[in-house]
């Protein structure tokens, strides 16, 4: 519940100020800032020859936990969409870096590793494949910037994505999904454009 304060004007009357619309644009520049660190991985991708102009962050308590590409063609492996890999990236973190011998053992035996307590920010629209693992990840919250189409736009496949089109499979997840309006959705959308001519995948 967001706080109200009440505020007497100078002709006696009373109104009620709400910080509501503060905090909303303290979002939306979140949002923006993370959002563009999504982008520059997606360039960052091409650039070295890693895979498709794909980017995501992983966010934790306002601060960036892994920031990641696509990797399919480094990688030599058709799963290591950015959304994937950042996934990938922060369970190996949490469970070498923050676990002791015996829990990362009791992770890997009873498979409960989840990032509740974290964000994704994608420069694309999820793909079907990211968007399952984000959602078996626990992940609370999904931004993303470019729609889908951008992408299928300079090639790539929507087969999977078209087959599960009006089927509530998105709609049953248990996250809060968000496209970036604005400025995010435009820098995301034009990372497809800049790089098209760099990136062919076959």
């Amino acid at each position: 519940m967001e706080e109200a304060t009440v505020v007497e004007t100078n002709d006696g009357t009373v109104s009620v100020a709400s910080a509501f619309a503060a905090h909303q644009q303290a979002v939306k520049d979140r949002d923006h800032a993370f959002l563009t660190k999504a982008v520059e991985e997606a360039y960052r991708g091409v650039e070295c020859g890693d895979g498709g102009p794909f980017g995501a962050v992983v966010v934790r308590n306002d601060e960036v936990v892994v920031s990641c590409h696509n990797m399919v063609l480094k990688n030599t492996d058709p799963t290591a969409h950015a959304e994937v890999t950042a996934i990938r990236e922060v369970i190996k973190e949490r469970l070498s870096l923050h676990c002791s011998r015996s829990f990362l053992l009791a992770c890997k035996k009873l498979q409960q590793v989840e990032l509740s307590d974290c964000e994704i920010y994608a420069s694309c629209e999820p793909c079907p494949m990211c968007f399952g693992a984000i959602h078996l990840s626990r992940i609370k919250r999904l931004v993303y910037g470019a729609k889908a189409e951008a992408a299928i736009a300079i090639g790539f496949d929507d087969f999977i994505a078209d087959a599960l089109r009006g089927t509530g499979f998105y709609q049953k997840a248990h996250l809060e999904i968000k496209r970036a309006d604005g400025n995010g959705a435009a820098i995301a959308e034009q990372v497809f454009e800049k790089t098209k001519a760099k990136f062919q995948m076959y």
